[in-house]
């Protein structure tokens, strides 16, 4: 079984910066791909970022796009979310995801991590 940790969730003001950091233990070997995701208050987990841990590849959604930079550490099975110029609709739980197969989805995810961004 793989397990995630996420930190670095916490409030800031709109228009600083918070880095997020999510690490896989246990059976990590063959993560490939790692994720965040974030959820607003009574809707479905939406899509935020995505790195393929061989390669690289970075993938955004358009409201983050330029904001957020994703990376990873392919040996240490971590990526890190850093996110930049915070509006207050960043406001989430973010959850981090990981996955052994390029496919739709993922299996493993961590309990997530609360941004508030207010003035």
């Amino acid at each position: 079984q793989v397990q995630l940790a996420e930190s670095g969730g916490g409030l800031v003001q709109p228009g600083t910066s918070l880095r997020l950091s999510c690490a896989a233990s246990g059976r990590a070997s063959y993560i490939i791909r790692m994720a965040w995701f974030r959820q607003y208050p009574g809707q479905d987990r939406e899509f935020v970022a995505q790195i393929y841990l061989i390669g690289g590849h970075t993938y955004y959604r358009d409201a983050v796009r330029g904001r957020f930079t994703i990376s990873g550490d392919r040996a240490k099975k971590t990526n890190y979310l850093q996110m930049n110029s915070l509006k207050p609709e960043d406001t989430a739980v973010y959850y981090c995801a990981a996955d052994e197969q390029i496919r739709a989805g993922f299996d493993y995810w961590g309990q997530g991590t609360q941004v508030t961004v207010s003035s």
